[in-house]
């Protein structure tokens, strides 16, 4: 029997012996609740948490980085005596003491979509292989350009100066899938290939997509190609684009297939995004805590990878030779937000 067999065997398990379901709480704990992805992560969670008759608790942070009231969270969670915690942590290493607190207190601790620092300070990691979401705008981007690739001139728009893991592994990815050299991988901002003209951070939002877009563009006016971390961040850098009158000759590619990410792309916004599931995410990570009140039984990884893989795939409508890509049709069938 796969892993996701297993997993989608849960509602009848939970209920065979064991913990009765009612009596089981579990908790949610993302990084904002605003993001479009995160919503939809908690939807993802309130419906699979219903039918599977756990009690579940949602909590996020005030921004994007707000590791404080997330560390306060899962304290609650612990004095609450909650059988898991689901975390997207905006703070990849810092939340890792706290985190070990649960652990220790017996509650499986998933990380959904951001890895912690180090990976095997939760249980399991729920997540697109954000590395291979970088790698597939990059190519893409790449292929895009043809032979003009080898002088281009990249904005990097990053999501924070603490560098959590979801925005170090995008980055890299992306650089790869260009064909530059990440140097360090575990981190973003050593490289020395010339045609990186800035590494700004753009806290995930629209407005620091603007402010960090303006700030590449004073350094350099003709940038050509602009990798974001998510779609809000390049809806702003494509605002401030279109206001020196670039909108129609940068490529801008980015991570997250949303719905209004992918209306974007629709609309020549966005050339092409990856898109990543997080319904599915959280889902398989209530059914995780389930199994988990059953029988002790934790999750197990990916072959081949340190966490469970839940996919990705690139949305775009100008299809590459060589990149595996969805149209935006299929992609708008999958969005979320």
């Amino acid at each position: 029997m796969t892993r996701l067999s297993v997993c989608s065997a849960l509602a009848l398990m939970v209920m065979g012996g064991g913990a009765a379901a009612q009596d089981i709480s579990a908790c949610l704990i993302t990084k904002t609740d605003t993001n479009p992805f995160f919503v939809k992560m908690r939807e993802g969670a309130a419906a699979k948490a219903a039918e599977l008759g756990i009690s579940l608790n949602s909590y996020a942070g005030k921004i994007d980085g707000d590791n404080e009231t997330q560390v306060a969270a899962i304290e609650t969670c612990i004095a609450n005596g909650a059988k898991g915690i689901l975390i997207t942590p905006s703070d990849t290493a810092a939340i890792v003491p706290t985190v070990q607190q649960a652990r220790d207190a017996g509650i499986l601790v998933i990380a959904l979509d951001t890895p912690l620092d180090p990976i095997d300070a939760a249980d399991m990691t729920f997540a697109t292989d954000n590395f291979r979401a970088g790698e597939l705008t990059g190519e893409w981007a790449a292929a895009k350009l043809g032979s003009a690739a080898a002088d281009a001139k990249i904005a990097m728009l990053d999501l924070a100066i603490s560098q959590p893991t979801v925005g170090v592994l995008r980055d890299q990815g992306f650089l790869t899938g260009f064909g530059i050299d990440p140097k360090d991988t575990s981190r973003w901002g050593d490289e020395d290939d010339p045609r990186i003209v800035c590494n700004e951070v753009t806290a995930g939002n629209e407005e620091g997509g603007r402010t960090a877009m303006e700030n590449c563009l004073a350094r350099d006016p003709f940038i050509n190609v602009v990798y974001t971390i998510n779609e809000p961040a390049a809806a702003g850098a494509y605002e401030a684009l279109k206001a020196m009158g670039r909108e129609g000759d940068v490529t801008i590619v980015s991570i997250d297939g949303g719905c209004p990410g992918i209306a974007n792309v629709e609309a020549g916004v966005i050339g092409a995004t990856a898109q990543q599931y997080p319904l599915r995410m959280a889902a398989l990570g209530i059914e995780a805590i389930a199994q988990f009140a059953q029988d002790g039984a934790k999750p197990e990884a990916t072959e081949g990878k340190a966490f469970f893989d839940t996919g990705v795939a690139l949305v775009t409508d100008e299809p590459v030779e060589g990149v595996s890509s969805i149209s935006v049709e299929e992609g708008k069938a999958l969005c979320w937000g």
